[in-house]
């Protein structure tokens, strides 16, 4: 294979010596060389060497030739004698097996508590592989490139001892897939010279023990007092308690000051009164159905998020729960959103101060596609939060399913993590002391580095995968051995009692210790700080029990408007922006003098500067969010004279005032799912930033289907968690297809109850000023989703005069503009929503109708009721009622608004509906249907009632 990789690859073969040759001279003057040649032989300096370093390469031409000159002169005619050379090449072969332990040590570390399957065979891992034999093994070799030992050399049975105890006890460490050589070291460096085992004294000990205790003794104490209820128990796994109060502790000793935690409901319930310190006697409540019941809907148990502040070597440490449903791993992007926000309120750029933790369960880490998406926001700008510590708690079974090869298409659950270089600790979960010690060590390289790491905890699920499930129906040899196991907290306890460290009733004397607690409903863990609050605390209590209909005052004066404009249509003299965007802020610099009327973009803008420059943060991400999908936003501009990549930007909204709030705008991956969770946690920890996420087109929310179901609907009723998120959703039809053309609208309404959200389609420039003010100058704080369009960001008929903007508020119902109806003779009222409006006004104009009015309803839920019924008592003499769309009759907003329109009617009128039929896709693809689709709506607005009427 190499040999024809060499000939045919351009860098071989007969160009080689050309290739040669120019690299010879790139490397005495880089300048000498063509562009493209010298960009492909710069980019060869920053790939380390050989040795790991990271020095320049030198000139080989001079070197070849001190060679030959040398060779001429006998030079090299002493030569190494056989013995020497037959020594270093051993040496060779001892520095191979080093390597091999590193790499592939994992694979015969003892991992498996349960011991299902025997070692594999690794012949790479044995000295015979590399021709060395029982004669070698007390021949001295340098082990300068490890630490095992501070001395030079040794033996080689003291070297394979060495990495045997390192990399395949307990602990099976993966890292030398991190590309970055100081990474690596610090790795070898932290295993090696410990041997991968830590010693701890006494105390400590039985510390663990008790953490392992605490976790059985919940566990087995639910299973009897509340018979077959659904806990999802984390017996198997209990040394994931203790390595839960590790992070705690020593996260409050490296300067960690808030954790917040994601998991599913695998010992949610240890966790909730283990770590965070829940009051048993509360949590038995919930069992007894005596608990509080104060939302609308509620959530189960262990769905439940919680916080606490607990006392730590350190000082306190805020503990947060996030909140989650059954959709496995669909929290992790929300978690990371919410310590973003919480690194912001500090100032923290490094990401030292709060900590995320990830759980997951092995299944689910390997199967959920949101896991990928959230490892690839680790690194990036917008969404760094200083590395995750993500914990496995490896059941090595997913529901019902065990075998490995039907369970992933990897080696490892973990694999996925590789992507972004993440290093991995499998640790066997019946060794809780390496279980301990592996927890430190991950902790240790996040806060060294502020990358991701995983500890993947290796155990057994001993129930089924709840407690009414019967495990053995389809893993009968598994369950045999579970069966069999004594418990991780036997095997540690009477490992303690052998050691001496603890008097052979000391393990069940906790035992009964900790069931008297129970008993008691009192706290496990001390001490929990009752009367602690943080000064980075936020208080939600402004934002609960507000109404919808709560006025704000959004308007703005014209000399601040003036400003604004002025401070936003601003570039530094020396900043060479493009002749198109150039434009755009000269036509928007004449917006803001009053000269021409505002348009969707600059509406955009004043709202944005107003609320930073008022000490509201702004923050907007998603897929071309800079620009806008459809080029009218220009929030960064882009110097044209710009000589690297990661300079020549300017952004004007963040030079609005000085001691303004943050304005934040990211291009965020191409991702939907993680983005949308990730802002949506990010608004749940911040109530003062207006947080938006905008989908390039609306119809690529539906990637994000899970998020908006569970979170952002819903999360309000199940927990009672208040959310400000805003989402932005390109809609509308004209022609681009299935897929360009609708945000779902039909979805939102669906979902729309108790007041839950906010959907608004705007059609104008102050229309979308007033409704970003409002979300944030009113004290209310509800998910608002907009339809936001895309041909009326550049329709004339959509901008707007700055008056509009000095006085006024959002409009929920806009009624009819024409100033030459009459009211009396007005015989049909057409109601709709968003675009369409202007091809009605259009269409009417055409036909010189006089007596039909169009109202625009520009919020769709929570359904503006007196507004509404104000315009249509403007028409006492209308007789017919039409509600029209753009979307197809099964879709849109058609069957969730026919209720409110037709309660709102006049005793004799008629309902009508005038659309696009219905339709199993969004959108037609043909350019003439969607024209014919849009023609014949238009006439059926205009029309005789046809199909459904209901008359009131």
């Amino acid at each position: 294979m190499m040999q024809e990789y060499r000939s045919n690859s351009y860098l071989f073969g007969g160009n080689a010596p050309y290739v040669e040759e120019m690299y010879e001279a790139y490397l005495d003057n880089p300048g000498s060389v063509p562009d493209n040649w010298r960009a492909y032989f710069d980019a060869l300096q920053h790939v380390p060497a050989v040795d790991g370093s990271d020095s320049r390469d030198v000139a080989h031409a001079p070197i070849v030739e001190s060679f030959a000159q040398r060779a001429k002169a006998n030079a090299f005619g002493n030569k190494a004698s056989s013995a020497d050379l037959a020594v270093a090449r051993k040496q060779v072969h001892v520095q191979s097996l080093i390597a091999a332990y590193r790499f592939l040590g994992s694979r015969w570390a003892d991992l498996d508590p349960l011991k299902r399957q025997e070692r594999p065979k690794i012949p790479e891992l044995e000295p015979a592989f590399y021709d060395l034999s029982e004669s070698d093994m007390d021949i001295s070799f340098s082990a300068t490139n490890t630490y095992f030992t501070t001395a030079e050399h040794m033996t080689l049975r003291e070297i394979v001892q060495a990495l045997r105890e390192t990399y395949c006890g307990s602990i099976g460490a993966e890292y030398m897939h991190i590309t970055d050589p100081g990474e690596k070291r610090w790795w070898q460096q932290r295993l090696e010279s410990s041997r991968a085992r830590a010693v701890f004294s006494n105390e400590k000990k039985t510390h663990i023990l008790n953490r392992l205790t605490a976790a059985e003794g919940l566990e087995r104490y639910l299973h009897t007092k509340y018979v077959g209820q659904k806990r999802f128990s984390l017996e198997g796994g209990e040394s994931f308690i203790a390595a839960m109060d590790e992070l705690v502790q020593r996260g409050g000793q490296s300067g960690v000051q808030e954790i917040v935690i994601g998991m599913a409901h695998r010992g949610r319930l240890n966790v909730l009164v283990n770590t965070l310190g829940k009051s048993p006697k509360d949590l038995f409540s919930e069992f007894d159905h005596t608990a509080p019941e104060s939302l609308p809907s509620g959530d189960v148990k262990y769905h439940q998020g919680f916080s606490s502040d607990v006392s730590t070597a350190g000082g306190p440490v805020h503990l947060s729960l996030a909140f989650n449903p059954s959709h496995l791993e669909i929290v992790n992007p929300v978690v990371e959103g919410s310590v973003k926000a919480r690194l912001d309120r500090r100032g923290d750029k490094e990401g030292d101060s709060v900590l995320p933790i990830q759980v997951h369960g092995d299944a689910a880490f390997a199967g959920q596609g949101v896991v990928m998406e959230t490892l690839a926001l680790a690194q990036t700008r917008g969404y760094y939060t200083g590395g995750t510590v993500h914990v496995v708690i490896n059941n090595q079974i997913g529901f019902t399913t065990s075998d490995p090869r039907d369970s992933r298409s990897t080696l490892y659950c973990t694999d996925v993590v590789k992507m972004i270089e993440a290093p991995v600790l499998h640790v066997n979960g019946d060794d809780p002391e390496a279980v301990i010690f592996a927890t430190q060590l991950c902790l240790d390289y996040r806060q060294e580095f502020n990358k991701d790491v995983v500890l993947d905890i290796v155990c057994f699920r001993k129930l089924g995968h709840n407690e009414q499930d019967t495990p053995a129906l389809t893993q009968p040899l598994m369950y045999k051995k579970i069966g069999q196991h004594p418990g991780t907290r036997r095997l540690y306890g009477d490992k303690l009692v052998a050691q001496g460290v603890l008097p052979a009733d000391g393990p069940d004397a906790m035992v009964k210790e900790f069931r008297a607690a129970m008993d008691a409903g009192k706290h496990t863990i001390d001490p929990v700080l009752t009367n602690y609050k943080s000064k980075y605390a936020v208080d939600w209590s402004p934002f609960l029990g507000k109404k919808w209909t709560d006025a704000a005052d959004t308007a703005l004066p014209l000399a601040e408007i003036k400003r604004l404009a002025e401070r936003i249509t601003t570039v530094p003299s020396n900043f060479k922006v493009h002749p198109l965007v150039e434009k755009v802020i000269a036509d928007r610099a004449a917006m803001g003098r009053g000269e021409i009327n505002v348009d969707w973009g600059m509406g955009e803008h004043l709202a944005f500067a107003s609320l930073v420059a008022s000490g509201y943060g702004v923050r907007l991400s998603g897929e071309d969010c800079g620009r806008g999908t459809f080029t009218h936003r220009h929030a960064v501009l882009h110097d044209q004279n710009r000589e690297k990549f990661d300079t020549g930007t300017y952004v004007p909204l963040e030079n609005v005032a000085d001691n303004q709030a943050p304005f934040v705008v990211i291009d965020s991956i191409l991702s939907e799912e993680a983005v949308l969770g990730f802002e949506y946690g990010y608004a749940s920890a911040e109530p003062n930033t207006l947080t938006i996420w905008e989908a390039q087109f609306g119809d690529f929310a539906n990637g994000a289907q899970v998020v908006i179901d569970q979170f952002i609907a819903s999360g309000e009723v199940k927990w009672g968690r208040a959310n400000g998120i805003t989402l932005m959703l390109p809609h509308g039809y004209e022609g681009q297809g299935p897929e360009h053309s609708s945000a779902r609208l039909e979805r939102f309404m669906q979902l729309a109850a108790d007041n839950n959200m906010q959907i608004v389609q705007p059609t104008s420039a102050s229309q979308i000023f007033h409704v970003l003010r409002r979300q944030m100058v009113r004290m209310f704080r509800k998910p608002l989703v907009l339809m936001t369009p895309k041909s009326l960001l550049r329709n004339k008929d959509a901008t707007s005069p700055l008056s509009e903007f000095t006085r006024g508020e959002f409009r929920t119902v806009i009624g009819e503009t024409s100033t030459e109806l009459v009211a009396e003779k007005v015989k049909r009222v057409i109601a709709c929503s968003g675009k369409v409006y202007y091809d009605l006004v259009k269409r009417r104009d055409e036909k010189k109708t006089a007596d039909t009015a169009i109202i625009r309803v520009e919020q769709l839920y929570p359904f503006p009721h007196k507004a509404f019924a104000a315009e249509l008592r403007r028409y006492p003499n209308a007789t017919d009622i039409v509600w029209c769309q753009d979307e197809p009759q099964n879709q849109g907003a058609w069957f969730f608004v026919q209720h409110y329109v037709h309660e709102n009617m006049l005793d004799g009128q008629r309902l009508g509906y005038a659309g696009r039929p219905a339709s199993a896709s969004p959108a037609v693809g043909y350019a003439h249907l969607h024209q014919e689709q849009l023609k014949a709506l238009l006439d059926q607005a205009f029309g005789k009632l046809k199909g459904f009427v209901l008359t009131k």
